[in-house]
């Protein structure tokens, strides 16, 4: 199998690398959780063997939530130092296909690889989201409309990333709090409505369609027909 381990810890990471090597598998080895979700979104592997807690900005369980979401099902076996029963669970919810505490044993991490290696095999990811004439590139952070590019902010581009992934769909304040701001409470600012503006000024400019809609009293809507 050709395997995707994301893993900081280099004695870890060598560890691991050298075993699956040696029992027969490709293995190509990431050690933050940023580069891991470029390579497992915009290359082909068989399995994922993951470390929870992971530096650059990407945890473990937000990179199985980010490839979930789009669409990219290939295995996911979580290693952790995070035993309690709650942390497994979080991270089998996320998406993960199995669960290894460390410290543990080689010989186990190899009968679970390859048990989940005899899985059917996943579609490729989707990298692009599109609505109506608008499409946004997850890998290359890039939005264009009628093929056109369109310069937005980061914090514009995870708005407009979490619209499109519930296109159709009424988006609430509360959601847009916390998925794109990491708020869990209500700052009572109109920081969202905002940036709703700004993205709407950049989106809608030299267009004739409006895509994002005001949902009196509920929220936000992205969709393609007026």
């Amino acid at each position: 199998m050709r395997i995707l381990l994301v893993e900081d810890d280099a004695e870890v990471g060598r560890f691991v690398r050298k075993g699956l090597q040696e029992a027969g598998h490709t293995v190509e080895h990431a050690q933050n959780g940023r580069d891991g979700l470029f390579m497992a979104a915009s290359e082909g592997f068989d399995l994922l063997v993951l470390d929870r807690m992971l530096p650059g900005g990407v945890d473990g369980v937000r990179l199985v939530e980010t490839l979930r979401t789009q669409g990219n099902h290939t295995p996911v076996l979580f290693l952790s130092a995070l035993a309690g029963v709650d942390e497994r669970v979080k991270g089998l919810k996320a998406g993960g296909d199995d669960y290894l505490v460390k410290p543990f044993a080689f010989a186990e991490l190899l009968a679970r690889v390859e048990a989940l290696g005899r899985r059917p095999a996943v579609d490729a990811p989707a990298t692009r989201l599109r609505v109506a004439d608008l499409e946004l590139d997850l890998l290359s952070r890039t939005v264009t409309r009628g093929g056109k590019k369109i310069d937005i902010q980061p914090r514009e581009f995870r708005l407009l990333e979490h619209l499109m992934r519930h296109a159709g769909q009424v988006v609430t304040r509360t959601m847009l709090l916390e998925k794109v701001w990491d708020y869990h409470f209500d700052p009572q600012t109109n920081v969202i409505d905002v940036h709703v503006s700004r993205l709407r000024q950049k989106l809608d400019k030299g267009f004739d369609k409006p895509l994002i809609h005001t949902v009196r009293n509920a929220g936000y809507m992205i969709r393609g027909e007026g």
